[in-house]
């Protein structure tokens, strides 16, 4: 009987241990996670939405991930009575010179195996009664759920089969000899057969101290958001989306109803300063110090120095915000968005520049490490866990 340990205890982490106990009943797993609550960090701050894979290079994890991790996730919704919505969201071209981006992403969607609808001014309306646009792409596969309540109900489901759960327990590196895999933690070491990390934001430091020789660097992008008041939620039925820059790796601000009710307006993308920040002024030395002293960075920056200094003006600039969500909901004013959580992206960067556009998995004899998986992994959280269990049993098989 192996014993297999889960690094993080996120979405993500959750998920790959959910998935190695539906693989073999008979294994031992031992879940870890340094915060005092599980989904802290980026599953806790999680816009709540079911993403269809419509933006993803055909073929790619995020591609196929995306499309079947969205049905396994609703299957297992209705299977354990989590709260979700199949709603739909709409991707708007507000002037003619969107409209070659609009039609390429649709005939993108069409590759992925999506069920999309090319909309006019007219038909928009229909959806989205206060959205300005000159057509639009209706995406049916998107949907909202509570990511929050999807961890909480895994985590009865591990406890039910016998799994440890472990919080408070930071994971400082792993040391893996041709035998086993010993997990050094805050709280000491303890020995496992095999070793899985999914420890996002860190997910980088763990895999370095471990062994693992990588180009690889987590760079922490925080996502500002406000919300409407509530008096104005009616401006939005369910999702809007703007056509995405294709040279910037964002999505831009957009408008997200929540399975609460509320709509959350957001995000905006600006670097962070702490890999666990949420505030303007949270700032770790450490963390400031791995992003400027990474050479990628600076490749990555010198690209997109001009998106970067767009993205930091709203950052600092309401009216410069409201601003550019006003070609898409005209009608919202100053006094209309309410500040409200941010978030922090883990986005892997390479030391060429490049930023990692799929989810990227390696694993040695004894170990798997995800070291990157940012939207839409809460997503395809259930086929990466799944993708997670098969590279663990190859890896049983090789161990003999």
């Amino acid at each position: 009987m192996n014993h297999i340990a889960v690094i993080g205890g996120g979405i993500v982490g959750l998920a790959a241990a959910y998935a190695l106990k539906q693989a073999d009943s008979s294994v031992e797993i031992t879940i870890m996670e340094k915060e005092s609550r599980w989904g802290a960090h980026q599953t806790g701050h999680n816009s709540g939405v079911i993403h269809s894979g419509i933006y993803y290079k055909p073929g790619s994890y995020k591609a196929r991930f995306a499309r079947l991790g969205g049905e396994m996730l609703i299957h297992f919704c209705r299977q354990y009575g989590v709260p979700f919505e199949r709603c739909g969201k709409v991707i708007v071209a507000t002037n003619e010179q969107e409209l070659p981006l609009l039609k390429n992403l649709y005939h993108r969607g069409l590759k992925n195996g999506l069920d999309l609808e090319l909309i006019d001014q007219d038909r928009l309306r229909d959806f989205e009664p206060h959205i300005s646009g000159i057509e639009a792409i209706r995406v049916k596969e998107t949907g909202i759920v509570d990511y929050t309540k999807v961890c909480e109900t895994i985590v009865s489901l591990l406890k039910d089969a016998g799994a440890e759960l472990l919080l408070n327990t930071e994971v400082e590196r792993i040391v893996e000899s041709s035998l086993k895999v010993d997990v050094i933690t805050n709280r000491g070491a303890r020995s496992f057969d095999f070793a899985v990390n999914c420890a996002g934001l860190h997910s980088d430091r763990i895999a370095r101290a471990s062994g693992i020789i990588t180009d690889l660097k987590i760079v922490p992008f925080r996502g500002e958001y406000y919300k409407l008041r509530p008096e104005k939620r009616y401006l939005v039925k369910n999702l809007v989306y703007p056509v995405p820059n294709p040279q910037f790796p964002f999505l831009g601000v957009h408008l997200t109803r929540m399975i609460n009710g509320e709509v959350e307006v957001g995000p905006n993308a600006v670097l962070g300063f702490k890999r666990e920040g949420y505030k303007k002024t949270d700032i770790d030395a450490k963390d400031v110090l791995d992003i400027f002293s990474f050479k990628g960075f600076w490749k990555l920056a010198f690209k997109y120095w001009r998106e970067g200094m767009e993205e930091m003006v709203r950052s600092y600039s309401k009216k410069a915000f409201l601003k550019n969500l006003q070609r898409l909901l005209p009608e919202v004013e100053m006094d209309d968005l309410i500040p409200t959580t941010a978030g922090v992206r883990a986005q892997a960067l390479r030391a060429d520049g490049t930023l990692v556009d799929d989810f990227y998995i390696i694993n040695t004899k004894r170990t798997v490490h995800v070291l990157n998986a940012p939207s839409p992994a809460a997503t395809a959280c259930l086929p990466i866990g799944e993708e997670i269990a098969r590279r663990v049993a190859d890896l049983t098989l090789i161990a003999g």
